[in-house]
């Protein structure tokens, strides 16, 4: 039994499982296009991944205000590593307004398509979101006030990714989402399931 979206993604904060009509409820209408920020937590980034960021980062201005936001990783130079998931949290929760709709990226999270990442960026806005706010966690993963915080913990892949390469696939994710919305297909994109 195929169960909307948005329904269950706002009302249980979980998706439904692959297998739905394939069809983003949102594709073709008039939607309003909130700002996303991307919070990264980790070290300074390879020359190759800050130049595909900006170039998903530009390509999604065309549809909405866009903030790429680098934490730094272990920002109090703790020695321990639960005193230094702590430090990341606190500085990822800082950032994060109350009025967020906050998307904890995390390899346990929901496994979601393409079509459902489309539906959680067109309906955010109907449940009162001021933003939409991803976060990528270092490199022991996300706080327990990140956690509690999230709205909904999703993954990229069944992979395990590389933090930087979890960035550009969420940056790629984030513009082909916006074309589902728009019921545009992009120029450069090729259907590739992992």
């Amino acid at each position: 039994m195929a169960v909307s979206l948005s329904v269950c993604l706002f009302a249980t904060n979980s998706i439904p499982s692959p297998g739905g009509t394939g069809r983003c409820k949102y594709t073709g209408q008039s939607v309003r296009a909130l700002p996303i920020r991307v919070f990264t937590v980790g070290k300074k980034r390879s020359p190759a991944v800050q130049l595909l960021v900006d170039e998903y980062t530009s390509k999604l201005r065309h549809y909405c205000a866009i903030e790429d936001v680098q934490v730094r990783c272990n920002p109090r130079n703790a020695r321990e590593k639960q005193a230094q998931i702590v430090d990341e949290d606190m500085a990822v929760m800082n950032l994060i307004r109350p009025d967020d709709w906050v998307v904890l990226l995390d390899e346990q999270g929901i496994d979601i398509e393409s079509e459902e990442m489309a539906e959680l960026i067109g309906g955010a806005a109907d449940k009162g979101a001021s933003k939409l706010s991803f976060c990528i966690g270092g490199p022991y993963g996300h706080g327990p006030k990140s956690r509690e915080r999230a709205n909904i913990s999703i993954k990229l892949s069944s992979l395990v990714l590389n933090h930087q390469i979890a960035l550009v696939v969420l940056m790629e994710q984030l513009y082909s989402s916006q074309e589902i919305v728009r019921r545009e297909a992009p120029d450069d994109m090729v259907p590739f399931r992992v």
